[in-house]
């Protein structure tokens, strides 16, 4: 398991939280958003999708790279931001 790292909630997910940063461990962005889960139960399912996969109005960066699958690993510590993307019309 790797080491905590800081993430950055959006506001459309503090409900969860009930802050704008939180800490979570894990070696994988998986690993990362399981004990977030864990953590705030439910927050999961709006970033992951029932096959696994990263829900398209969601982008993790961390350290300021873009990771984009849920099995990609994570450097040991650092920053996290998850970004909901606007949509509408």
């Amino acid at each position: 398991m790797g080491r905590a790292v800081k993430v950055h909630i959006p506001g459309a997910l503090r409900s969860y939280t009930e802050s704008a940063e939180a800490q979570a461990s894990g070696a994988t962005l998986a690993d990362v958003v399981a004990e977030l889960d864990r953590l705030y139960p439910g927050i999961r399912f709006r970033m992951i999708d029932e096959q696994g996969r990263i829900r398209r109005h969601i982008r993790f960066f961390h350290n300021g790279q873009q990771v984009r699958e849920p099995a990609q690993p994570l450097d040991a510590g650092g920053e996290l931001v998850i970004v909901q993307a606007l949509s509408g019309g």
